[in-house]
C-alpha cells in the first residue's frame, strides 16, 4: 500500500483532488476533520486544551468554542504552536491507526489530506506528497463565495500558509488547478497512476 500526503493552500482545490482519487479507489484521511473531531471528543486533547487557553475554550454544552479559540491563537505565532503541538500528535497517531486498517483491508492507495501538512511534519508520514496550486485570482473567487468573506479576508488567510511556489519546491508531485473541473479530473487520474507507478 501507498500513502500519499496531498496539500494546498486556500481554496487551491485539493479536496476536490481528493475526491477525484476517492472514485479511482483510494481512500482519504482527512486531517483537519480528524482535529477538529479530537478536539471535540478526545479527552486528552480537550485537557490539554483547557489547561493551555483556558475553560472558555469549551461552552457550557461542552462544544468547542471556536470563535474564542481563534481569537486566543490568532496572530500569535507562539499560540498557534502550542494549540498545534497539542492537537497533530493525535492527528498523526489516528493517521498510523487508519493506515493499518487500510492496509487490512486492502486499500492500494491511502491519502493524507492535510492544508499545514509540510509545516506540521506531516510529510514524514507518508510516502509521497502532492500539492495542488491555482492562480491566486482563482482562489480568492472560489472562497469569497464558498465561504461567504472578503477579498480581504481570503489574502489574510493565504499569508499564513506557505506560499505556493514553496510547496512546488517541497512537493514530489504538483497539480496545477488552472483549467476546467474536467481538467483536475484528468490531472488527478495522472497523479493517481504516477503514484501507483512509483511504487
Amino acid at each position: 500500500m501507498t500513502t500519499l500526503g496531498v496539500t494546498g493552500g486556500i481554496g487551491s482545490g485539493k479536496t476536490t483532488v481528493c475526491g477525484f482519487l476517492e472514485e479511482k479507489g483510494a481512500r482519504v484521511f482527512y486531517a483537519d476533520i480528524e482535529a477538529k473531531r479530537l478536539m471535540q471528543e478526545d479527552d486528552a486533547v480537550r485537557a490539554a486544551i483547557v489547561e493551555a487557553f483556558g475553560d472558555e475554550a469549551y461552552g457550557d454544552d461542552g462544544a468547542l468554542n471556536r470563535a474564542y479559540l481563534a481569537e486566543q491563537v490568532f496572530g500569535d505565532a507562539e499560540r498557534v504552536e502550542r494549540l498545534n503541538a497539542i492537537v497533530h500528535p493525535h492527528v498523526f497517531a489516528a493517521f498510523e491507526a487508519a493506515t493499518e486498517r487500510a492496509a487490512e483491508e486492502g486499500i492500494d492507495l491511502l491519502v493524507h489530506e492535510a492544508a499545514l501538512l509540510f509545516e506540521a511534519g506531516g510529510d514524514d508520514h507518508v510516502d509521497v506528497t502532492a500539492a495542488v496550486v491555482a492562480p491566486d485570482a482563482d482562489r480568492i473567487v472560489w472562497v469569497t463565495e464558498r465561504d461567504d468573506v472578503t477579498p480581504e479576508q481570503v489574502r489574510a488567510r493565504m499569508g499564513h500558509q506557505l506560499p505556493q511556489d514553496e510547496l512546488r519546491r517541497r512537493a514530489d508531485y504538483v497539480v496545477e488547478n488552472d483549467g476546467s473541473l474536467e481538467d483536475l479530473r484528468q490531472k488527478s487520474v495522472d497523479l493517481y497512476w504516477a503514484v501507483m507507478r512509483s511504487e
